[in-house]
């Protein structure tokens, strides 16, 4: 009864919530946030600097994360660089002055607090022309009026920056009386006309006053009241900004670091002057408010300017256009056609590769351009996520329950879509995409939960990714050892499929090839597994059956490809030389050097021949009949399946305390390539040794492996935000609920790429050989032209 309940559950959820329906609502969802968003920028105000300056919350321990955009963590190189050649002021009493060695801490951590209370204090550095002074002003009265006078008349000592503050003194030497605030309002209204002639041509700060902890105040500010401090707030806020209320302030008020002063001003120690680790949050507030705009920090969305589109850019969106248009004109000419059905998505590097299910003939010329037309729609949701100014973006803060809780939640959604496998050979098609489906889930979650900040997840994640490519060794190998297809159809296909989607991606979010690191790597080693088994001698199964002897030429050939890898490991300016040549370079640069591809390149540089050699040796037990396969009986005999199965448990737990163990990421690097074949291979025994294992697959984690490329390279940009650095919010001030809409949308647009890939696949490579040999050329002349034409620019610097 409970397998007739569970099985109709089933029946019922796929009946109503398919994914043609999901997709329609998915649609429905980003126009509904688009006008919302658009809307409340409009009307309720949109600029991210206001949002720095006036609110926020905090993730964790000194981690704050304003209203709507990122904040960049500034390091001393880039502050000296952002202030070169500029002068920066902070006017006030004492609690401008914490705020004033905060700053200068940013730009030397060495700094220490030595001046004297009451006094000015500069710094300076020489080097970067960097200049910052602190005026003591403890008072918003004549003495600063006529500082602030003396900065507009004095062009050359006038400051580029000012960041003003000042009510406790007033607040304390008059009692806290009546008299005094209408006075301060009076001071203030006076000075707010050198401030906005300051602000003309420069940057002024009003620091709104931070509360205090009224009970370890002293007897001396028992009348500095938070109650006080507030009304002065209200006096600032009127008197600087009064005439302007409709308009966008010159004088800006930095409101922020008072929010986050009141969660921690009970750790003050005299009740008056916040903690270290809040003042310097403030700091670096105000450091993203000056330097944002000028250094555009990727992970630094707060007053950021939209860059404008560049040329390829305006040329991807008239192509998109374009398309709309002819396949518009094609439907009135009478030329559309309706499809009966849709070619299934192949996965590149499966074995079994699915013929389409519409003959070429059927697809009509409409499809094309349907296809573009679709992808056009897709492209411009990308741009409006990650280019626009439309949504928001927030930084990534990692916790154990970010991880945790949703790779649960997963697991229990993968068991109880748990089915029979149609085939119960190892690594069948059903396991492979199961495979691939929950090591995507588990990447996905580990990137927006910003896990790689903890070294276990980080290197069990490590593993994932080198089984990944220990599929294309399997996958691939498998092929051309069987089928000995070494056409340049097939080629085309498999880089086709790969490249497409990150190919449109860099030109329409302008990004370098090698920023979707993965697709490079994927590409390079199908190109190296094809040319280890189409160069002479072609070793294939049939051959190797006529005479073993063979089989000791296909493990030479394994042999020499390892010995060629090690080589290029073990001299890196022999790799580096030969990827940094010109036009290659472009396909392998990112920010100038080939490092990053390096790295990736370096970090699992054995897998794929551990999975090359896996498939032989695999293939020829096969062949044998080695191995039993059938329907729940176990792969081996008894004991030597229960022997592998004691091993493969024991690898996995040594590898976890391994993990466990390592201090650096660095030194766990250094082994990952040689060790993390053993914990792919003990997954392969413990999945495919006991019968029953491998008679059962989870559809729910097979669905999602069958677009776990396009998940994968989707992520950047409408899951993630700010080109991975932060998180895509849609739906503010509920982050679980905007993980769920967002993660709806994301995968019914991962869905609807993998459909148009197959799509144009079917079109754009033909099957007659000079026609394809005629394209390649095309695209080879239009590669080049696009390459010539970009030469001289510098992608990948900046969103």
């Amino acid at each position: 009864m409970a397998v007739l309940a569970y099985s109709l559950g089933k029946r019922e959820i796929n009946q109503y919530f398919n994914i043609k329906n999901a997709k329609l609502l998915s649609f429905i969802a980003v126009v509904v946030l688009l006008v919302f968003h658009t809307a409340s920028r409009y009307y309720g105000g949109g600029d991210t600097c206001e949002w720095l300056l006036s609110s926020g919350r905090y993730l964790g321990e000194n981690v704050w994360q304003p209203y709507g955009c990122m904040m960049h963590n500034y390091k001393s190189t880039e502050a000296k660089t952002c202030l070169s050649e500029k002068r920066v002021a902070f006017v006030g009493d004492s609690r401008i002055r914490q705020l004033f060695y905060s700053f200068i801490k940013i730009i030397d951590a060495e700094q220490r607090e030595e001046g004297n209370k009451h006094e000015n204090i500069p710094f300076e550095v020489k080097s970067s022309s960097v200049n910052v002074d602190f005026l003591w002003y403890p008072e918003a009265n004549n003495s600063m009026k006529e500082r602030l006078i003396s900065w507009t008349e004095n062009l050359s000592a006038k400051p580029d920056v000012v960041i003003i503050g000042a009510a406790t003194w007033s607040i304390k030497l008059h009692g806290g009386s009546k008299e005094t605030l209408l006075q301060y309002t009076v001071n203030l209204t006076a000075i707010s006309a050198p401030l906005e002639k300051l602000a003309e041509e420069g940057e002024v700060y009003w620091v709104l006053q931070d509360p205090v902890n009224e009970e370890v105040l002293s007897g001396s500010r028992k009348m500095i009241t938070n109650e006080q401090l507030d009304l002065y707030n209200e006096a600032a806020a009127g008197a600087l900004n009064g005439s302007k209320r409709n308009a966008k302030a010159r004088v800006r008020l930095l409101g922020s670091s008072r929010q986050a002063s009141m969660e921690t001003i009970g750790q003050s120690a005299d009740g008056l002057h916040i903690p270290e680790g809040t003042r310097n949050v403030g700091a670096m507030i105000l450091m993203n408010s000056v330097c944002n705009k000028l250094l555009r920090p990727i992970d630094g969305s707060c007053c950021q300017p939209l860059r404008p589109p560049n040329l390829l850019q305006k040329l991807s969106a008239c192509v998109f256009l374009g398309s709309a248009l002819v396949m518009a004109g094609l439907h009135v000419l009478g030329h559309s056609r309706n499809r009966k059905s849709r070619p299934v998505p192949t996965d590149a590097e499966s074995l079994e590769e699915k013929k389409p299910a519409t003959a070429a003939s059927l697809l009509g010329p409409k499809l094309p351009f349907q296809a573009l037309c679709r992808m056009g729609v897709i492209m411009a949701y990308f741009y409006v996520c990650d280019r626009a100014d439309v949504f928001m973006k927030e930084q990534k803060f990692y916790t154990h329950s970010t991880f945790f809780v949703p790779l649960i939640y997963i697991v229990v959604l993968g068991v109880f879509y748990s089915e029979s496998s149609k085939e119960t050979k190892l690594l069948n098609r059903e396991q492979t995409d199961e495979w691939k489906g929950w090591m995507q889930l588990v990447i996905l979650i580990y990137h927006i939960s910003g896990a790689s900040a903890f070294i276990p997840v980080y290197m069990h994640v490590r593993v994932l990714v080198a089984a990944y490519l220990f599929q294309t060794g399997y996958g691939h190998f498998s092929f051309f050892w069987l089928k000995g297809d070494f056409g340049l159809y097939r080629v085309c296909q498999v880089l086709f499929r790969l490249n497409f989607l990150v190919l449109v991606l860099c030109l329409v979010m302008d990004r370098p090839y090698q920023f979707y690191y993965f697709v490079p790597l994927v590409s390079f080693w199908f190109i190296v597994i094809y040319a280890t088994m189409a160069l002479w001698p072609q070793i294939l199964q049939k051959k190797a059956n006529s005479n073993v002897i063979w089989h000791l030429g296909i493990l030479a050939k394994l042999l020499g490809l390892f010995v060629f890898l090690c080589l290029f490991a073990y001299s890196q300016g022999l790799f580096e030389s030969m990827f940094s040549v010109w036009p290659v370079s472009r396909l392998f640069e990112l920010n100038g050097t080939v490092h990053e591809w390096w790295f990736r390149w370096k970090l699992d540089r054995f897998v794929v021949v551990y999975g090359m050699l896996f498939a032989l040796v695999y293939l020829v037990l096969q062949k044998c009949q080695a191995m039993s396969e059938g329907k729940g009986d176990a792969l081996f005999s008894p004991k030597i399946s229960n022997l592998l199965l004691l091993v493969s448990v024991f690898s996995f737990i040594t590898y976890s305390i391994w993990a466990s163990s390592c201090k650096t990421k660095t030194e766990c690097n250094e082994m990952h390539p040689y060790i993390s074949v053993v914990q792919i291979l003990a997954f392969i025994l413990i999945r495919n040794i006991p019968g029953y294992a491998r008679s059962l697959y989870s559809s729910f984690f097979a669905w999602f492996g069958k677009i776990s490329l396009e998940l994968f390279i989707c992520q950047y940009h409408i899951w993630l935000a700010a080109d991975t650095k932060g998180i895509l919010v849609l739906i503010p001030g509920n982050p679980s609920l905007n993980i769920i809409v967002s993660t709806f949308i994301f995968v019914c647009v991962a869905h609807e790429i993998s459909l148009i890939t197959n799509d144009l696949a079917q079109v754009v490579i033909p099957k007659d050989g000079s026609a394809l040999l005629k394209r390649l050329g095309a695209v080879v002349v239009l590669s080049l032209a696009l390459l010539l034409l970009t030469r001289d620019s510098q992608p990948g610097k900046g969103p």
